[in-house]
């Protein structure tokens, strides 16, 4: 077994060490889930479904930023398949909707103005955009796949994405079991070509970080750790054993303010104790914590959630951190 110094195919060690040390991101899920009510949406909505009256993208940042985050990752396309930027591979766009506004332009620019990392968020699970694929909701989990032509989609997106915005710190493939190994390979090594920088998360699913998926998320820069806190034995293991070889992979705790990921009505946030826990626990065993703070569908991350954000911080800061 050889040990390396580099992440899951070209990271210095170093460099994972600085994405730790970012440690506080801001999850920004935003979209036509926002509007249709339904995070796992069939993409059977108009485009113009999607309509934000007071879209404020530079009041998301303002509040990760002042609330002590250090990067953001916006949801520039989610189950739905409706794109938060002009595509220019499809018309089910924001330039097609209520609200033209590119905002995943304007998600970079205001990250970029607030010296936050921006990091971009794509699916693989898209029900809009089927060419032929069988998603989870049509099928059983272990019987979903993507079809060829898919595949040809998510790569013109993800390229489209990675090379008219700048500079992206990181970029989060959700739902890749559904993607074939070689292609996810093929996908790694192109993203880490356009974005050399970039930490590359294919996100393997709902886990505490113990274990990893080789088979559904390999390669990968970082492991997720969704809706868990890392294991509370062993923390989650940045150094892994893969096919004979030993990398470094750190954890990224994802979870929601409140219980849902895209903006209810009603969904309240967490207690205080509760946010400073997940906070504590997950630096405390070695892991980042990206937090999902949804706008709501005015387009602003409304009130409650910046409250209890701002209490967050506050105890934070009684507590030297």
């Amino acid at each position: 077994m050889t040990q390396t110094t580099t992440g899951a195919q070209r990271l210095p060690l170093a460099s994972l060490e600085a994405w730790q040390a970012l440690g506080f991101g801001m999850f920004i899920h935003f979209g036509m889930s926002t509007f249709d009510h339904d995070e796992l949406s069939r993409g059977d909505k108009p485009a113009t479904y999607y309509a934000p009256d007071r879209l404020d993208v530079d009041q998301w940042i303002s509040v990760a930023r002042d609330t002590g985050m250090r990067y953001a990752v916006l949801t520039t396309k989610h189950v739905s398949g409706h794109c938060l930027w002009p595509s220019r591979f499809t018309d089910y766009h924001v330039g097609n909707s209520g609200n033209t506004t590119d905002v995943v332009e304007a998600f970079v620019r205001a990250c970029e103005r607030r010296g936050v990392m921006p990091g971009f968020y794509y699916c693989s699970w898209d029900n809009h955009h089927l060419f032929g694929s069988l998603t989870p909701t049509l099928t059983r989990w272990e019987q979903a796949f993507t079809t060829q032509e898919y595949r040809e989609f998510q790569w013109a997106q993800v390229e489209e994405l990675l090379t008219n915005y700048g500079r992206i710190g990181e970029v989060w493939i959700d739902i890749p079991m559904i993607l074939p190994r070689d292609y996810r390979h093929k996908l790694y090594n192109r993203i880490a070509e356009l974005q050399p920088q970039a930490y590359i998360m294919m996100n393997h699913g709902i886990s505490d970080g113990s274990k990893f998926n080789v088979g559904a998320a390999w390669p990968t820069d970082l492991i997720s750790i969704e809706r868990f806190l890392p294991n509370s034995h062993n923390g989650y293991m940045p150094w892994r054993e893969i096919e004979g070889q030993t990398y470094y992979i750190p954890g990224e705790v994802c979870d929601p303010i409140g219980q849902e990921w895209f903006y209810v009505e009603g969904d309240r946030p967490r207690s205080d104790a509760e946010l400073l826990g997940m906070y504590l626990v997950s630096r405390g065993r070695g892991a980042n914590l990206l937090l999902d703070v949804g706008p709501d569908t005015h387009g602003v991350i409304p009130e409650h959630y910046v409250a209890a954000l701002q209490r967050l911080r506050a105890n934070l800061d009684k507590l030297g951190m």
